[in-house]
């Protein structure tokens, strides 16, 4: 836990050879043991914290089976879109969601 106490959106680093559509089609089975299907692109922020940068790229997504389990997470938590800023989310997080719900 990097940001306890913040929410954060699932995913994780692309492995070699894989898309990022792939690598986030992977992670979700790992950690929420769902079967996703991505669409679009919503975001592609790279932020700097104390002692890592990162790049998170957003994407829309439907869960075409499963129930999300929070197996690498405390906690996991299923919010309509106009409900995401009753959350605290972590910084670089905070662009996606802006952009989420200007659209």
């Amino acid at each position: 836990m990097t940001l306890p106490n913040y929410w954060e959106f699932p995913g994780g680093k692309i492995e070699k050879g894989e898309t990022k559509e792939e690598a986030l089609k992977r992670e979700i089975q790992e950690e929420l043991g769902c079967m996703i299907e991505v669409f679009d692109q919503v975001d592609d922020t790279t932020y700097e914290y104390e002692k890592v940068i990162v790049r998170l790229e957003t994407f829309i997504t439907k869960i075409l089976s499963g129930t999300p389990i929070a197996t690498e997470h405390a906690q996991i938590k299923w919010v309509p879109r106009k409900e995401l800023l009753t959350l605290t989310w972590a910084p670089a997080d905070i662009p996606a969601i802006e952009k989420l719900l200007s659209n």
